[in-house]
């Protein structure tokens, strides 16, 4: 009896001092509310349907979409392009620049072509499976949205999945991939997201709205376009065919 009784006193402390033990459960920090503080405004062709933006060096590279409108562009940023090349019959979407070649995605057509970056000619195409929509490049692989709330990571060379993140918020479209994160437009709004790559976690999130004119917007489509400028913490954001592209901060809401 008196073995029983010390082995059940044991186990009640043990019990105890497992149900006084601190749980960590806390929520994650909301994400940091943030605004754009614009720099400068430079010209932007109000013809492209702005998929893809991104810089390398000083070259700004564009990709445009709608089927018989779709094409990939390159040269300084604000000036005509002094390279260009058309995708015929598909609809082209997000970009990324990966040392020498420049992959462009296409929305649901299931393609994706790898070019050259300085003369944009076609390498290669390679298959996928689902809807594209925005692409970059973080520690070595292919960050690549569809629309959903999903980001999926791609081998630069095979282009085939490698794994995903799920961001908790839909509609994430072009994408630029900066440091350990990746910033989303989010369609249809004047938002975009700042995401953790590894985790898909939401860091930030961007009120863009109010940049163009009450006459720019009727012709203009929604925002879209992120591209980073080297060597700053400054963006160069734009949308589908607006006038102008906009050089900016992202600067916290007081």
């Amino acid at each position: 009896m008196r073995t029983l009784m010390t082995t059940s006193l044991l186990l009640a402390a043990v019990l105890g001092g497992c149900a006084a033990a601190p749980v960590s459960d806390a929520a994650p920090p909301a994400p940091e509310k943030l605004k754009v503080r614009v720099l400068s405004t430079l010209p932007h062709d109000p013809a492209a349907f702005t998929q893809g933006l991104e810089f390398s060096g000083e070259t700004l590279y564009e990709g445009t979409g709608l089927v018989g409108k779709s094409s990939m562009r390159a040269g300084p940023a604000g000036a005509a392009p002094t390279v260009r090349q058309e995708l015929p019959g598909l609809f082209g979407e997000g970009i990324t620049v990966l040392g020498a070649t420049v992959w462009q995605i296409t929305w649901k057509d299931g393609v994706a072509i790898e070019r050259d970056a300085k003369t944009l000619a076609e390498l290669r195409r390679v298959t996928y499976t689902g809807e594209g929509w925005g692409l970059c490049h973080h520690a070595g692989r292919l960050v690549m949205s569809d629309g959903s709330s999903k980001l999926t990571f791609r081998d630069p060379v095979s282009f085939a999945p490698t794994g995903s993140v799920d961001v908790g918020r839909d509609q994430l479209n072009e994408l630029e991939c900066v440091g350990d994160s990746v910033y989303a437009n989010v369609w249809q709004t004047d938002r975009i997201l700042r995401i953790d790559a590894a985790t898909g976690r939401v860091t930030g999130e961007i009120d863009a709205s109010g940049l163009l004119d009450g006459a720019e917007r009727g012709s203009a489509d929604v925002l879209n376009g992120i591209a980073a400028v080297p060597g700053t913490d400054e963006f160069l954001i734009t949308g589908k065919l607006w006038p102008r592209m906009f050089r900016v901060k992202f600067v916290p809401i007081p």
